[in-house]
């Protein structure tokens, strides 16, 4: 059993139909969590628009607009890694990054 929490982020007073969130966890390649990498919100046309480090356990969280977004994941001794995910209002889109 690898050290990613189950459930994600906790979501505890974020009233979750007024937004639009992105947030899961980055690991590496045997699913150990990533802690001091960062994952960078890129918008539909590659823009950067925001940039959060992981925490102990790997995991991030965006609260974005609703659309299309790429998560550009950069880690040391690591190439970086983007994948893309829709963000909707009122739904939380959980990700997995394996780097």
């Amino acid at each position: 059993m690898c050290g990613v929490p189950v459930g994600g982020l906790s979501l505890e007073g974020v009233d979750v139909a007024k937004e639009s969130i992105i947030q899961g966890v980055v690991v590496s390649g045997d699913s150990d969590p990533v802690s001091g990498a960062y994952v960078r919100l890129l918008d539909r046309t590659g823009e950067f628009t925001a940039e959060v480090p992981t925490s102990a356990t790997g995991q991030f969280r965006f609260f974005a607009a609703p659309g299309d977004w790429t998560l550009r994941t950069l880690a040391p001794r690591s190439s970086p890694v983007d994948q893309r995910v829709t963000a909707s209002r009122g739904e939380v889109a959980e990700v997995v990054i394996t780097i």
